[in-house]
């Protein structure tokens, strides 16, 4: 497994991570069993890089590594990133982002007391509080860092703007955001302004929730999932569409003699050293097929006829719904 560097200062990890999303029941049933044969998978393929929030199953996918890392004893075997900054008001029942000093010492507290962590690699505040200037939010960050709770601090779902005020501050290790083929945004900012600033740019939802990949969404696996069957991209005709589109990659991919989701890894890959996709997966035969991306080089030839089958603005559907909305910062 090839190495990429999580930041300017920051530690080499695989290529490729895994998003630990995958590991509660957000995108479909899944067992604390299944979720551990992907880590023991990963360890075999050499993939260190492991994912999180707080909020993911309200602290379930936390609670699965830990009972992971201490059923294997000794040191910790991955590079450990989570997140915080998405609250639930305790009245209305309704999100709302929390960056406030308290708040994200707090959950982070609860995060290495789940993970079984002493500190993590990588804190990120997962969701920017508008309300609160982006330095304030970064200075409580670094101090976080300086009492030992975490060794670099990021940022979801920012403007490229937001991140340069960031990194005013203090270093900024890594900036998450969606990018794959089907969601391009970062290209317009976010991959340049994260290589000028010697942020890695960790890709979440890297194959598209799916639909780049060999086995896509079907109505009733969306059907299953919450947020999947909220998605403008993924439901009612734009579903069927969007099938239709990508089959134009699974047949590339079948005349290349690769999996889909090797091509879509490695297409993404090819955009610079320091972009490191977070696949989630529920499938050990899913996890060979993303870590295969890793070691595929493309050609010139390669990149080409991908783009030529996925080329930019073919799904249909935004990435997120209105309400999916709130949270992430628009930049273009």
């Amino acid at each position: 497994m090839q190495k990429r560097q999580l930041g300017r200062n920051g530690p080499q990890v695989s290529a490729i991570g895994i998003g630990a999303m995958s590991f509660t029941d957000f995108y479909g049933p899944t067992t604390k069993a299944a979720s551990f044969d992907i880590l023991h998978a990963a360890l075999d393929l050499g993939i260190d890089h492991i994912d999180t929030a707080n909020v993911y199953g309200r602290g379930l996918s936390e609670e699965t590594i830990g009972a992971f890392l201490a059923e294997q004893g000794g040191a910790c075997p991955f590079t450990i990133a989570t997140k915080a900054g998405i609250a639930r008001d305790p009245d209305s029942g309704k999100t709302r982002f929390d960056n406030s000093p308290a708040h994200l010492a707090t959950e982070l507290e609860g995060s290495l007391k789940r993970l079984g962590l002493e500190a993590v690699d990588l804190f990120y505040v997962h969701r920017r509080d508008q309300t609160r200037p982006i330095e304030e939010v970064t200075e409580t960050l670094a101090g976080l860092v300086k009492a030992g709770k975490t060794k670099s601090i990021g940022f979801s779902e920012i403007a490229p703007s937001s991140l340069r005020r960031a990194a005013a501050v203090y270093p900024v290790a890594a900036v998450q955001s969606e990018y794959s083929l089907s969601t391009r945004t970062p290209e317009i900012g976010l991959v340049q302004a994260c290589e000028a600033l010697g942020a890695a740019l960790v890709a979440f939802s890297p194959v598209g929730r799916g639909l780049l990949t060999d086995q896509p969404p079907t109505a009733d696996s969306v059907a299953a999932s919450g947020f999947l069957k909220s998605n403008p991209r993924l439901s009612d005709e734009n579903l069927s569409a969007n099938l239709r589109e990508s089959d134009r990659l699974r047949s590339l991919a079948a005349d290349m003699g690769r999996p889909a989701a090797a091509l879509a890894i490695a297409w993404l890959l090819q955009h610079g050293p320091h972009v490191i996709p977070i696949p989630g997966t529920r499938s050990v035969a899913h996890l060979r097929e993303l870590a295969a991306g890793a070691e595929l080089r493309l050609t010139a030839a390669d990149v080409a006829r991908i783009e030529d089958a996925l080329p930019i603005g073919w799904a249909y559907g935004d990435r997120y719904s209105t309400a999916q909305w709130a949270g992430p910062e628009r930049y273009a």
